[in-house]
């Protein structure tokens, strides 16, 4: 049997495994109840962000087997191959929407020149068991829920071939880390390796081709979707590319099966308006002579233009919308609404609800995301759906489990504020929609269901219109709060419930004006995700953007955006015109600070003309572990995709499930502060964090671009952007982001972020001249400077506060309300113009 080998130092982690498929087998524990309440500071725990709530299925799975030796599940042989591509890791991680015990295997050969003893470390958040030669060595069992446990032990390794095998196994709940790491912290000079069913030349082409695979162009929209190498492929070899969604997405589309000569130099998948729109992940599988290896490369494929301009009049944009939910939206019950909200009662309208029930029957988590608009549906629709269908529906709704007080043996997420609201709207409307009947878990009666989840309701009502949203900008989550909200506006018999949604739904609306850009939303983010921030022209507020203010288009993810148009079109909702605010035009520049959470904890600058935006989340508790928190966006132009945002990745594996992840959220919280078209950020990572920050920057998304030491520039329209770091920037020239990613090396560190405009800063060589000297100079009791050409001496002060024009801007004057200030586009330059900015109150 042939190898495929890499060097192995002391210090570097095993990296080539062969592992087996994940066994899963479901872990139901008996029904029972749960303590505990909504809490929506989840998430901000220090201790590595580890989630401190615990479910009854952790707490049965952990009595049985924390502690003791792994019971080795059964598994299929270790056919698997795992290349690694830069993490450390062997790392299966996913989500899984019920409980579920996880089992796999892995093995890999160590190959020193002379026989020796190895120190090795092997760390995982379940249960592990290590042999060496055959010869156990090493078990773990500490099972604790996404926490990471380490141990050492020193073998010995003989000369030539040493057998590594792992047994790892853990509980599934949700979002789960199911991984190992087994460094070689010290030992005889070695290589590592795994046996192949091929030719060692033919195994090095499939992970050469893997390694440097790339989408030149970071979003596809009416143009092929084609991935790129750089060099010939050097083998003839088949690729198998299947084209999927986030964990959340259930349609699936087949896969593309082609075979590639030796001289190939990319996979044309054909053009972007024949593929499916949102972020996607295209997971390619290349073979070559009984040898497979696979890697995840991520990109956006938008129908933007096939889509043209928005509709002028809102009453035909609300019918678009309608129409494109119900033809291009995925399989599910929001399409399921739109569909039947158009008089399409058919067969696969029902289909969608078939399968959506057989979820909610099973109380996956996020099954409170389709019930709110299959209530929606079952409550307005019943002549289209059948009396049959009706009673299979009301079976669901009255067997479902809809708080953590009631029976059930899910993981259901009942902590956070966005599932909180669609949990208690559920139980109030399916309460009232069937309110003699007896509802199973809670064993209440409809009526009495209902009250309880109003009562619930009121309270949520209360905790919003004080603190709004700890999950603050997020642009997943907008549209779920607003999925909530608008269900009560239309459907609730409270009308105190319908009044409080109503006003709800404005705000939600105008905080996402407020800081959008061209219709876009552009803002630090308190919950990102990979596909969240790179997919824009496909992001549902897009969608909703081109609905409300003509500037927009649409993906196919929906939660929100049908039931909105309903309530703009039947149910009498009045929201203010925002286009003025979500699409700026004209001579002024708009600044909005905020504040949202439980003692205003995120407090939020947003900076914005007609050219360009930038949003942030100032003195935001630097130094943590983060979550999933993007700390600074900006956008350029009106290309979509002409962003960035900076980061401290959470782990190295591209398009993982870590909490954070490669671009969601940030490892180390980086301390960032803002003025106006200036930004700052300082990373304090620590060492077992990744040893390097980052910058999206979608090169084919700008018109132009520079990276010149620690200097970066790039244009689009008549927007400009510099970026200078502490130390050079450089662009990825291999993998998934090549040509999508700047690096500055280093756990610490500084980046400066200025945007400009031809209109005060002329042309691109202009603006690069003016802030050429731009720099971040640490001053004493921790303030930082910055001399600006424009603003002058800009001070950011330990605490948030910021010293500018003769401004003075603190975190303590930030209000829940905020204050929107209309400043001129280019600097102060007078105490008239200081004057003339005229503040709004929210």
């Amino acid at each position: 049997m042939n190898r495929l080998t890499r060097p192995l130092a002391p210090g570097q982690p095993l990296t080539l495994w062969r592992h087996s498929d994940i066994a899963e087998t479901a872990w139901d524990v008996a029904d029972r109840p749960m303590q505990g309440e909504m809490d929506p500071f989840f998430f901000l725990t220090k201790d590595k962000n580890i989630i401190p709530h615990e479910y009854p299925c952790r707490t049965e799975f952990a009595d049985r087997f924390r502690g003791h030796r792994p019971q080795e599940n059964a598994t299929s042989a270790p056919d698997t191959v795992w290349l690694g591509f830069g993490s450390p890791r062997l790392d299966l991680s996913g989500f899984w929407f019920r409980a579920t015990r996880l089992a796999a295997r892995a093995e890999m050969l160590v190959v020193p020149d002379t026989a020796g003893a190895a120190r090795l470390r092997l760390a995982t958040c379940g249960g592990a068991v290590l042999r060496v030669n055959e010869v156990e060595v090493l078990w773990m069992a500490a099972y604790r829920r996404n926490a990471e446990s380490v141990d050492e032990v020193e073998v010995p390794l003989i000369a030539g071939e040493n057998r590594i095998e792992v047994f790892f196994d853990d509980l599934a709940e949700r979002d789960t880390r199911f991984y190992v790491q087994l460094d070689y912290l010290s030992g005889p000079a070695a290589h590592q390796a795994i046996e192949v069913a091929c030719s060692e030349a033919e195994a090095r082409a499939i992970e050469t081709a893997l390694s440097t695979f790339h989408f030149p162009r970071a979003t596809h929209d009416g143009v092929p979707v084609r991935l790129s190498l750089p060099a010939p492929l050097g083998v003839a070899a088949r690729a198998e590319v299947r084209i999927e969604g986030d964990f959340m997405s259930h349609d699936p589309f087949p896969p593309f099966v082609l075979d590639l000569g030796p001289d190939a130099q990319e996979i044309d998948l054909g053009p972007a308006d024949a593929l499916p729109a949102d972020f996607r992940h295209c997971a390619v599988r290349l073979t070559v002579g009984g040898f497979g290896a696979e890697r995840i490369y991520g990109t956006e494929i938008s129908h933007a233009r096939k889509q043209g301009p928005a509709p002028a009049a809102l009453a035909a944009r609300l019918d678009e919308a309608l129409t494109a939910v119900a033809q291009r939206g995925e399989a599910d019950t929001v399409r399921a609404l739109a569909s039947l909200a158009l008089g399409d009662g058919g067969g696969d309208t029902r289909a969608m609800i078939a399968a959506a029930l057989l979820r909610i029957d099973a109380c996956w988590d996020c099954a409170d995301f389709a019930l709110v608009p299959l209530l929606w549906c079952r409550m307005r629709w019943p002549d289209l759906l059948g009396t049959d269908f009706c009673k299979r529906i009301d079976q669901s709704i009255l067997e479902y489990r809809y708080w953590m007080d009631e029976p059930g043996n899910d993981v259901q997420w009942y902590f956070s504020e966005n599932h909180a609201l669609l949990f208690h709207t559920a139980a109030h409307l399916g309460g009232a929609l069937l309110p003699d009947a007896t509802f199973k878990r809670s064993g209440r009666t409809g009526a009495e269901q209902s009250r309880i989840g109003a009562d619930r309701l009121r309270a949520w009502f209360d905790h919003f219109e004080a603190c709004e949203m700890a999950e603050f900008n997020s642009g997943p989550y907008f549209p779920i709060d607003l999925k909530g909200m608008t269900a009560l506006y239309a459907l609730s018999p409270d009308a105190d419930l319908r009044d409080r949604a109503g006003k709800g739904i404005a705000r939600l609306i105008e905080l996402v004006a407020n800081s959008a850009h061209q219709g876009v939303l552009t803002a630090a983010q308190g919950r990102s995700y990979e596909h969240t921030l790179r997919g824009t022209a496909t992001l549902e507020l897009s969608g909703i953007g081109r609905m409300l203010w003509g500037r927009g288009s649409y993906g196919t993810r929906f939660h929100a955006t049908p039931q909105l148009a309903l309530c703009l079109r039947d149910h009498g909702l009045d929201l203010p015109d925002l286009t003025d605010r979500a699409c700026l035009s004209g001579d002024t520049a708009q600044e909005w600070r905020f504040a949202q959470g439980a003692n205003r904890f995120a407090r939020l600058y947003h900076h914005k003309t007609a050219d360009h935006a930038m949003g942030s989340a100032v003195a935001y508790r630097w130094g943590d572990w983060g979550y999933q928190e993007t700390l600074i966006h900006a956008r350029l132009g009106d290309a979509p995709g002409a962003q960035i945002w900076i980061n401290h990745p959470g782990e190295e594996i591209h398009s993982g499930y870590g909490r954070p992840s490669y671009w969601g959220g940030s490892a180390s919280v980086p301390r960032v502060q803002q003025y106006r078209d200036l930004a700052i950020l300082r990373f304090s990572g620590v060492e077992s964090q990744p040893d390097f920050t980052h910058c999206w920057f979608p090169t084919h998304d700008f018109d132009a671009t520079r990276v010149l030491g620690d200097t970066a520039f790039a244009h689009s329209g008549t927007a400009h952007l510099m970026l200078r770091g502490s130390g050079n920037l450089v662009m990825v020239a291999e993998g998934p982001t090549t040509g999508h990613e700047l690096r500055l090396a280093g756990r610490t560190g500084w980046w400066v972020v200025r945007l400009g405009a031809q209109e005060e800063h002329g042309g691109a060589e202009a603006f690069s001249e003016r802030f050429a000297e731009l720099s971040l100079v640490a001053e004493a009791d921790d303030r930082l400077r910055v001399e600006d050409p424009d603003y002058g001496m800009v001070l950011f002060h330990a605490d948030g506060t910021v010293e500018a024009e003769g401004r003075r801007l603190t975190v303590e004057e930030t209000t829940i309300k905020g204050t929107r200030d209309v400043l001129p586009r280019g600097p102060i330059r007078s105490a008239q113009d200081k004057g003339a900015a005229s503040a709004v109150t929210g």
